[in-house]
């Protein structure tokens, strides 16, 4: 089994993954295991000290100005978790959950937080156990981080509320945690505190999705190309030097990734045959253009990703000058604002998408296909419904598109008077991005099918769109031919998508595309 080591200097995306979706097992470092170590010994002092400390011998949020004596310090720190505990709502998925484990781990282990190392190990036990706290989708307003479910993580690290075990079946935590030899955490001045004040859930999410959506993008370059050579449109306008002049990266990589799937095509390039044409619509024409602003929204997204899993976000925080700091790096903004962008592109990738299928199924646009790509139009309905199948889930992703980050709402009797809404923002990105890879999935199938009735009119498509269907093929979705019970083809279409199944059809032809 894959191990990823967690030092005090951050993590990478690629551990996240492999921890959240792989199942890997999860190691504190030696360095980290010291900076856990010295920075405890900040915090006992200062928790010895008569001045009052934030999070140390102190309330939190809008109860900080109390005082809090010695004996009353656990029980304190108990019950910040078990009040805040108070998520509502469906279960979040348990590779979310792993990766804001995993990610709450990291920031421990950085040393500034004043966690004790058992309580490190703890985490790290807790998650090589294949247990998995219940987290509710409701509870976290991105500010001071994500409270709710990382307070319910928390609560299951002390024995408390339920958490699903490696079986899938959901059981008191404390039961849990016995049968894997686990001793319950007790925690002392500062650990509740630190266990859930941070932005691990939204970061978790955000870096999930920017994996699913650069398979995405690739994908959808391929069925962009795929539609264009279904329309007779021309490459013409894909050619480099075009592109060069524009100079953004991602949209020089969308016209590659199209340029070279098309290598071969003899159904591009027949503006001037039966129906003259000078340009090709915006939707065929332009797919570079919005794929490739789609590409650059990632690029940004992934350096705010990047710069997070470098931090420690927690507050306050121990300094390596022994001073533990108050500061306001929970807050949610950055993260939450790239998750809204993300959004943003996907919801119009999905409205260009649509469009192309709907240019392939109206005869009047479509250049010689049948109607609706039908066997038998009139008899048979064809591809009819998938495009309202597709309009509607773009219709959908418009909505969604509505950032979350533009709003706030105080909290904490007006203390915490401005949040990011980041949590919200990043669960209607994972909506998006499953539905963006259905969109794809529809265009994939109207466009292998219009390519394969061009065969039959004695055109010759690209090796790469031939490796396209072949593979499709392969994955259980048929081809042309009389209606049939369509909702098991798109969902085997859908299922090729997400799982990379164009990119590695097409990858062996083209060579590995961007």
């Amino acid at each position: 089994m894959h191990t990823v080591v967690v030092g005090t200097s951050g993590t990478t995306a690629q551990d996240v993954i492999a921890v959240a979706r792989g199942n890997a097992r999860v190691e504190l470092s030696a360095d980290a295991v010291a900076a856990l170590a010295a920075a405890r010994e900040i915090v006992d002092a200062l928790a010895a000290k008569p001045e009052p400390v934030y999070g140390v011998s102190t309330g939190f949020g809008a109860l900080a100005s109390r005082h809090i004596s010695p004996e009353l310090r656990a029980q304190l720190q108990r019950n910040i978790v078990r009040s805040h505990a108070a998520g509502m709502g469906p279960r979040v998925e348990r590779e979310v959950v792993r990766a804001l484990m995993f990610l709450r781990l990291k920031t421990v282990a950085s040393g500034h937080t004043g966690v004790r190392p058992e309580v490190a190990q703890t985490m790290a036990d807790v998650l090589n156990a294949g247990i998995t706290p219940v987290v509710h989708e409701y509870g976290s307003l991105g500010c001071s981080g994500d409270l709710a479910p990382l307070s319910h993580c928390a609560l299951a690290l002390m024995g408390e509320g339920d958490a699903e075990g490696p079986d899938g079946t959901v059981r008191p935590a404390g039961e849990l945690l016995a049968a894997h030899g686990i001793t319950p955490v007790e925690l002392r001045e500062k650990e509740g505190l630190a266990l859930l004040n941070g932005t691990d859930g939204m970061l978790g999410m955000l870096i999930m999705a920017l994996a699913d959506l650069r398979t995405l993008y690739t994908s959808a370059d391929i069925t962009a190309a795929l539609s264009l050579e279904a329309l007779l449109g021309t490459d013409k306008v894909l050619a480099p030097e075009l592109h060069a002049i524009r100079p953004h990266p991602g949209q020089g990589a969308s016209a590659d990734n199209m340029l070279r799937v098309l290598a071969g095509s003899g159904l591009t390039g027949h503006h001037q045959d039966d129906a003259p044409r000078v340009q090709d619509a915006y939707s065929v024409r332009c797919a570079p253009q919005v794929n490739g602003a789609g590409r650059d929204t990632l690029a940004y997204a992934a350096t705010v990703a990047d710069r997070e899993l470098a931090a420690a976000v927690d507050n306050p925080v121990v300094l390596p000058d022994g001073r533990v700091e108050s500061n306001g790096n929970f807050h949610g903004a950055p993260v939450a604002y790239v998750l809204d962008f993300l959004a943003i592109a996907a919801a119009d990738l999905g409205s260009i998408t649509e469009r192309r299928t709907d240019r392939l199924l109206d005869k009047n646009r479509s250049h010689g296909l049948p109607p609706f790509l039908a066997d038998d139009a009139g008899v048979d309905s064809g591809l009819m419904i998938a495009q309202y199948t597709q309009a509607a889930l773009v219709s959908e992703m418009k909505r969604l598109a509505v950032p979350a980050s533009a709003d706030s709402i105080p909290s904490s009797a007006m203390q915490e008077d401005h949040v990011s809404m980041g949590w919200s923002a990043a669960r209607k990105l994972r909506t998006a991005v499953g539905n963006l890879a259905r969109i794809v999935a529809v265009e994939l199938y109207a466009a292998t099918r219009a390519v394969e009735l061009r065969g039959r009119q004695g055109l010759t498509t690209a090796p790469a769109t031939r490796a396209v269907i072949e593979a499709l093929r392969a994955a259980g979705v048929e081809g042309p031919g009389p209606d049939r019970f369509l909702s098991p083809d798109l969902a085997a279409a859908d299922a090729f998508v997400r799982a990379g199944g164009l990119v590695s059809a097409v990858e062996p032809v083209t060579g590995p595309l961007a």
